[in-house]
This record gives structure tokens, sequence and C-alpha cells, in this order.
């Protein structure tokens, strides 16, 4: 297949390496963080509508061999972005237009919904710690879905955790469904209601992808990595009357 090399913010990309991310994923209401810096700007190269539309890249962001799920590749000595010691390949929820970042808060009766079907596949050879959804708002990590070794839980900053599963094999698909509304986050897991916390937060949004809890301070190579695969992924805002 032949090769072209497009112009993206000042660095290049192939133009063409297989089936884009955004045939298998609806990504138009999302944004990639990828954890490298190519322009040289000194933060992540992050990608948007509608350049995410045709955009891959081989070693972090591509269609897997199936043809039916999108990897996640976020490699320990990769770019971090400002106040986090981590690497991540990323999606960050975007607002309709795909340009504008989405920001919601978790009271009142809009129900805020992302649904995915999701498998950690790899994590990194020391610290075996992997996310692979979040909500975020307006400064800081709201919860997220992690895997430390074989535990899988929710993560809630000084809350307290949540076992979505304590013997997790690499390579599992499960279903997960998070929802925040009326000053309450629900997360299920395999159709299983595991979390109704009251949570009340503004400027939030959905992130979905591969975020990798390690480092080279950790003891990781730089060319280890975490690794996520969604076959299936879908955000809704629903009002109710």
């Amino acid at each position: 297949m032949r090769t072209i090399m497009v112009a993206l913010s000042g660095f290049f990309i192939p133009a063409s390496l297989g089936e884009p991310p955004a045939k298998v994923l609806d990504l138009s209401r999302w944004m990639l963080t990828l954890p490298v810096d190519t322009d040289r700007r000194g933060s992540p190269d992050e990608i948007k509508q509608p350049v995410l539309a045709s955009f891959v890249d081989p070693d972090r962001f591509f269609v897997d061999e199936q043809r039916n799920g999108v990897v996640f590749r976020a490699h320990c000595g990769g770019k971090t972005t400002k106040g986090s010691r981590y690497p991540r390949c990323e999606l960050r929820e975007m607002n309709d237009d795909g340009k504008t970042r989405a920001s919601w808060e978790t009271q009142g009766s809009v129900i805020h919904t992302m649904t995915m079907r999701v498998a950690i596949t790899k994590t990194p050879r020391v610290k075996k710690h992997v996310v692979c959804a979040q909500i975020h708002d307006a400064s800081d990590d709201v919860m997220m879905v992690r895997l430390e070794g074989k535990k899988l839980f929710v993560e809630r900053n000084e809350t307290g955790d949540v076992m979505l599963d304590d013997a997790y094999e690499l390579g599992t698909s499960f279903d997960l469904k998070v929802q925040a509304r009326e000053g309450r986050i629900k997360v299920w897991y395999d159709s299983e209601l595991k979390l109704d916390w009251e949570a009340s937060r503004t400027g939030c949004y959905f992130k979905a992808g591969c975020y990798t809890q390690s480092n080279l301070s950790q003891n990781d190579t730089a060319d280890d990595y975490g690794e996520v695969v969604i076959s299936q992924l879908h955000v809704g805002h629903e009002s109710q009357p």
C-alpha cells in the first residue's frame, strides 16, 4: 500500500496506514491526546476533528487485526500532559462540533452517559497499572476505571475504591456504563450496578483510552507500554422533562 505524507500542525503523519479508527468508532465528538510532542511545543499532540476522522498512528492508535476494535497504546517514556506524570493515548469528550471542549455538571436532570466495550490488553512489566475510562472535572479526575495487576476497580480520590473484578485477565472484554445525573454518578460493569455515588461536580467530561500509570521513575523502560482495545464507544446527554 502506497503511503503519502501529509502535514498536520507542523509535523508529518502517514495518510494511508490502513483503516482509520474513526471507521470503527464514532469519534465525531472526541479529541485524541497522544503521548508524543512532534511539533516540539512542550506538550502532547492533540488531534481534533476533522483531522481525527482519518488519523492513524501505527504505534499508538490504530484498528486491530480483527478490524472491530481500536488499539490505544501509551509508552512509559511518552510525553505527559501538564499536571500528570504519566503518558496517555486517550480520547477527551468534545461538544457536537468536535472542536470545542465538552463541559457539564453532574447535577440537574440531564443524563450524561458513556457506554463502552473495552479490554485492557497489556500493562507495563514493572508497574502494572492502566486506566481505561474517566470522568474528569474542571480541575481533577472525579473517577477512573483502573487496573492494578489483576484488580479492576473504580478509583475515587479520597473516597474509596469500588471493586469491579478482583481476578481480571488481560484481554478480557467487558461492558462498562458510566452515568451522571441529579448529583449522582453510577457505574455498571457487565450490566451489574457496582457504584451509586453522590457527587456534585462541574466542568465535567468523559475520557476513554489508555492512560498508562507508569514511567521511567517506576523502573519501566521507555518502550514498554499499556494497551487498551475499545470496540464500542457511545456518549449521550439526554434531557429529561
